[in-house]
């Protein structure tokens, strides 16, 4: 199993929304803000996830994504599995010592498989609460190019010619 910065980021993003999964649907974009990753990168990443199915989406105002199991049957190794699907490893040249460390590189494989299976999504966001961290909303959305509506203007002064006019008869 390889630990990149692709299984770093789905790891922090599905915190993320394991923090916030009693809220519902979590929109990509606050996760974006919140942990500093690209909207597209997270795109990427949460197509993995759901076909992984580990998340859910929900299209439409107030969509988003969602756990799609609950966060304590949920693995950090699942995560790491879905975002760097195994790809055929580059031929290596065949050496005398091979034997000898494929062991090592098999047996520290398989520990660190294992070790990742045991932490599980809701463990991690229990010590991101324990820490003090604060579940905080989604920042809140700036509409950009809509000016807020001004308030009328009121005069007590006469709108018309006539009532001009009336004002002045009544001596005003």
């Amino acid at each position: 199993m390889r630990l990149t910065t692709r299984g770093r980021f789905a790891v922090a993003a599905m915190i993320d929304l394991a923090l916030r999964e009693q809220r519902g649907a979590v929109a990509l974009a606050s996760i974006g803000v919140r942990q500093q990753i690209s909207l597209s990168y997270l795109e990427q990443l949460f197509s993995n996830l759901r076909q992984a199915g580990l998340v859910e989406s929900t299209r439409g105002p107030g969509g988003g994504y969602s756990l799609a199991r609950k966060s304590p049957d949920i693995s950090v190794a699942e995560i790491l599995i879905a975002v760097d699907k195994p790809s055929a490893a580059p031929s290596r040249t065949r050496h005398k010592n091979d034997a000898v460390t494929s062991e090592l590189w098999d047996s520290l494989n398989d520990r660190m498989t294992q070790y990742l299976q045991s932490i599980t999504l809701k463990s991690l966001a229990d010590e991101q609460i324990a820490k003090g961290f604060v579940i905080d909303e989604a920042p809140a959305k700036v509409a950009h190019g809509v000016r807020p509506k001004a308030a009328p203007f009121k005069t007590n002064a006469p709108n018309s010619v006539f009532a001009l006019g009336k004002m002045f008869a009544m001596g005003r």
